[in-house]
């Protein structure tokens, strides 16, 4: 998939003078912690041939690991939402920047309440993930490590630079409460880094990319440069009508609702200046009748605008003019099935 002619720009945000000179004391803080923590062996300064590698995005689930993903490649490619465990996929991501080339795994967040098969498969993608890449993001909140973040860092091996993400930094009140925070999670891993951060802020953004460029290697680049994503506009639509399920529905509707795609079909534009026409049918899977009521909602209003949403998003995406119908299915306990999770698309 490559860059849409259109991408939105991040709003920027900036600080009061305090706030500055706090920010100014916490990155001397995160300098000394560095120079007194056993580091793996730090790379050497980036040559004027071209870089390339796999940085995978890791951490529990709801954390910001999908907007990061965004954010860092520069154009919506993983869904995100307000209820967890909405990444299911191995979702790769890329962007080019002068010689280096990124590569990024988004990953599902590890789960640990259900041993389900659907669960099963998330765990194996994310572990297989963090097996053979460059580097890890492991993401966590600022601020905050519970018994969740702790078993996904257990995945973390030590022969793999791995950075402390402390995500959503701007929910932070009082930015020097993050200083005796730090000093604690340097005991829990070997982190080749500190990067506190908001994956809102542009400006973080720019400044972990250029943290990340230091632990790829020099190679040639595997995609061309325009390429955002090695995942295809039917994989997208898939998951745009997911994110807008969870979205329209809230808590109410179980996370192991899923998406299906039946029919998708490209026609070329029928005269210059138009653009190529995407017929997409697509089947909402549930696993209760009364699950299905409320995807249709009241005289069908939520899946008109689940579709309406998804329409105008996967146009906006893919440059080109979308029809597109959607169904819905009870499948009782699809989830504890593992052939009809792989049927569905899970590895």
């Amino acid at each position: 998939m490559t860059a849409p002619k259109n991408i939105a720009a991040h709003a920027d945000s900036t600080g009061a003078d305090v706030e500055k000179d706090v920010d100014s004391n916490l990155d001397a803080m995160l300098e000394g912690l560095l120079k007194g923590t056993p580091k793996l062996a730090q790379p050497g300064t980036p040559a004027e041939g071209q870089r390339c590698g796999l940085v995978a995005i890791v951490g529990k689930p709801n954390v910001g690991k999908s907007t990061l993903l965004n954010a860092l490649v520069g154009q919506k490619i993983s869904i995100t939402s307000r209820k967890a465990q909405t990444t299911r996929h191995r979702i790769t991501g890329m962007r080019t920047e002068g010689v280096t080339q990124f590569v990024f795994v988004d990953t599902p967040g590890f789960q640990t309440l259900h041993g389900n098969a659907l669960n099963k498969s998330l765990n194996k993608t994310v572990v297989g993930a963090v097996a053979d890449v460059d580097l890890i993001l492991f993401v966590v909140e600022a601020g905050s490590f519970t018994p969740a973040d702790a078993r996904v860092l257990a995945l973390m091996g030590k022969s793999i630079p791995t950075l402390l993400v402390a995500n959503k930094l701007d929910n932070v009140h009082r930015r020097g409460d993050i200083a005796p925070w730090l000093q604690e999670m340097q005991t829990k891993h070997t982190f080749a880094e500190f990067v506190p951060m908001s994956a809102k802020n542009p400006k973080d953004i720019a400044r972990l990319l250029g943290i990340c460029e230091k632990f790829l290697p020099e190679q040639a680049w595997w995609y061309s440069e325009d390429e955002l994503t090695d995942r295809s506009e039917k994989f997208l639509a898939s998951e745009l009508v997911r994110e807008k399920l969870f979205r329209l529905t809230g808590d109410e509707l179980p996370y192991t609702s899923t998406v299906v795609i039946d029919k998708f079909e490209e026609e070329p534009p029928q005269r210059k200046g138009q653009k190529r026409l995407l017929r997409i049918a697509a089947t909402i899977v549930v696993e209760r009748d009364g699950h299905k009521a409320m995807v249709i909602g009241d005289k069908g209003e939520r899946i008109k605008r689940i579709g309406m949403e998804t329409r105008v998003e996967l146009e906006k995406l893919a440059d080109a003019k979308v029809f597109l119908e959607l169904w819905v299915k009870v499948r009782s306990g699809w989830a504890d099935d593992e052939a009809r999770v792989r049927s569905f698309g899970y590895e």
